[in-house]
């Protein structure tokens, strides 16, 4: 039977070459949990010991009892009957199970009931649940949600809400949207106020909420009256009952497993997450490490449909042979592999300084408290947070876009069975499309990027990765960087001196697009150092990267986007 992070062997590359021992022993305490914590490490091996096992249980769950459940969940979905959500059999059995071997408070520490992991290691977890089945990322992955309550409220609140998360008795949801106020968060107008006796209550209306119906609902809410901007947003927490109704569950495309629910708010008791006028502040900290989750999900997806498309392909027979022997098919496949690889390499290396920066964050704040210097501390952290600026949005915007693609192509290869709902590979196809869109869509990802892309964030990276000495089988590759690189600062220079606002902006997804694939060729050439294998992947990734790279330019340079100004003339 599959165990879903043994069979990866990609995967378990990632796993061996993480460098996470800043930020575990940040996250650790420098090991004194030890002395506290029963199972917490003692050092930094026994740390990744531990890591490697939880990954190897998770790894089974996915693998012989989630996956084996994904078509039926996706099937029954999940139903709303007098007001009350019940998740699908296969979704109930898969809770428990994670709940069972204590994997549903990873990321949170100790204190809370969690297990106190790093970021990247729950973002490996979730690349495997998801490729078991996507629908139950919303409410494994929403784990951030309980993490924004340790982190930013108080203890009272991680004793009312954690212990039980933790345990998996309690499923979070974040809840952000409102009609007309999508990815535009500053127009939240969920009304949050005191009532007499000073109790929080709101009322209003949220949809497209995922696990809407979950028992600790994450709010952002508007607390001061008269106000349209994020500093009249806080955050507060919520527990679902009667005061928060499940209007109605969407009928979605896909993820038929996780309730997608419209909420309405009628007076409910809600308490306040740290201070009042910081909400959008909080989020956008929380929606870091959920832009990062997403990415893994849709990996995960991206995994399942190559292995399905795999699998098909060395069975099928066309024209009198196997169609994985049709070079046509052959092509997509390696294009395929390519993609999850690199992808792979890009999420993990966002992932980890994800983690440094969190911690690094935490360390300073400590040293605060006790009055002692942290400027080194500080010049480290403001470069892990500059990148994680950059990434965080880069990450899901490439990896995401990239996964569609993948699993189209699977699709593809399956020819008319694709179509079919009794292939998982329908189903994925389906599942997939929701990652380009929530957490914020790809165009809304690609302005995220722009200002670190822009400021060259990773200027400095690409300078130390370019004076390195590679083997002749990736110097051709190497120079090819340089020349994207060139492509990139040509096309960039012909941006900024643009007096057209319209164009400037039209062209920020080509320059990101740029920037992406060269951060993620050197990330390849690295690997390839010491990976005979990856000595392919990284020269087919880059091969495919210059020739868009030149496409990118002459977009830029030959104002594809001059037209702009005539859309009602060409839309309408």
């Amino acid at each position: 039977m599959p165990n879903f992070f043994t069979d990866n062997k990609d995967l378990q590359y990632h796993f061996s070459r993480l460098d996470l021992e800043e930020a575990v022993s940040i996250l650790e305490h420098h090991y004194t949990f030890a002395e506290k914590y029963e199972g917490a490490p003692r050092n930094y091996k026994e740390a990744m010991e531990l890591y490697q096992s939880a990954l190897d249980l998770a790894g089974d769950i996915s693998g012989n009892h989630i996956a084996p459940r994904a078509m039926e969940v996706d099937q029954e979905g999940a139903h709303l009957e007098n007001g009350k959500v019940t998740y699908a059999k296969g979704t109930q059995e898969n809770l428990r199970q994670l709940s069972e071997a204590g994997l549903m408070g990873v990321i949170l520490p100790y204190k809370d009931g969690g297990i106190n992991f790093p970021a990247t290691i729950f973002m490996m977890m979730i690349e495997m649940v998801s490729r078991a089945d996507a629908s139950l990322m919303t409410l494994f992955g929403y784990q951030d949600v309980g993490e924004a309550i340790s982190k930013f409220g108080s203890d009272e609140l991680s004793d009312i809400f954690l212990k039980k998360y933790c345990k998996g008795e309690y499923t979070g949801a974040m809840v952000l949207t409102e009609p007309g106020a999508g990815s535009d968060l500053q127009s939240v107008k969920l009304k949050a106020y005191q009532d007499e006796e000073g109790q929080w209550r709101l009322q209003g209306v949220k949809h497209f909420i995922s696990n809407g119906c979950g028992d600790v609902l994450l709010v952002l809410a508007r607390s001061e009256p008269n106000t349209t901007n994020m500093f009249g947003l806080s955050l507060f927490v919520v527990k679902g009952g009667d005061k928060v109704q499940v209007n109605h569950i969407e009928e979605k495309m896909g993820i038929h497993g996780s309730p997608t629910c419209q909420l309405y708010f009628d007076d409910a008791p809600a308490y306040l997450v740290g201070k009042r006028r910081h909400g959008l502040i909080y989020v956008l900290y929380t929606l870091n490490h959920a832009r990062f989750s997403v990415a893994a999900q849709a990996l995960g997806i991206a995994e399942a449909a190559y292995q399905e498309a795999l699998q098909y392909a060395k069975v099928r027979e066309q024209f009198g042979k196997l169609i994985y022997n049709i070079p046509a098919v052959s092509n997509l496949l390696i294009d395929m592999r390519v993609a999850i690889e690199s992808g792979r390499s890009l999420l993990y290396a966002g992932s980890q300084w994800l983690d440094l920066r969190n911690k690094l964050e935490e360390q300073i704040e400590e040293l605060k408290k006790e009055g002692k210097p942290f400027s080194d501390i500080k010049e480290k952290f403001d470069h892990a947070a500059k990148l994680v600026d950059l990434l965080s949005p880069m990450v899901k915007y490439i990896i995401t876009e990239n996964a569609v693609k993948i699993c189209y192509d699977a699709q593809q290869i399956h020819g008319g069975m694709g179509f079919m709902r009794e292939m998982p590979v329908e189903r994925l196809a389906r599942d997939v499309r929701i990652t380009t869109i929530y957490e914020g869509t790809s165009q809304v990802q690609v302005g995220g990027s722009s200002k670190g892309v822009l400021g060259d964030v990773l200027g400095s990276f690409f300078d130390e990765m370019a004076k390195q000495e590679y083997p002749s089988c990736l110097s051709s590759s190497a120079k090819k960087l340089g020349e994207i690189r060139s492509l990139f600062n040509k096309s960039k220079e012909l941006v900024n001196e643009s007096d057209d606002q319209l164009f400037r902006e039209t062209a920020l997804k080509e320059l990101v697009d740029m920037y992406g694939a060269i951060y993620t060729g050197y990330l390849l050439l690295d690997e390839a150092k010491d990976n005979e294998r990856k000595v392919l992947i990284a020269n087919r990734f880059i091969n495919k990267s210059i020739a868009a790279a030149h496409q990118s330019m002459a977009a830029i340079e030959n104002n594809q986007f001059g037209d702009m100004e005539h859309k009602e003339v060409i839309c309408e």
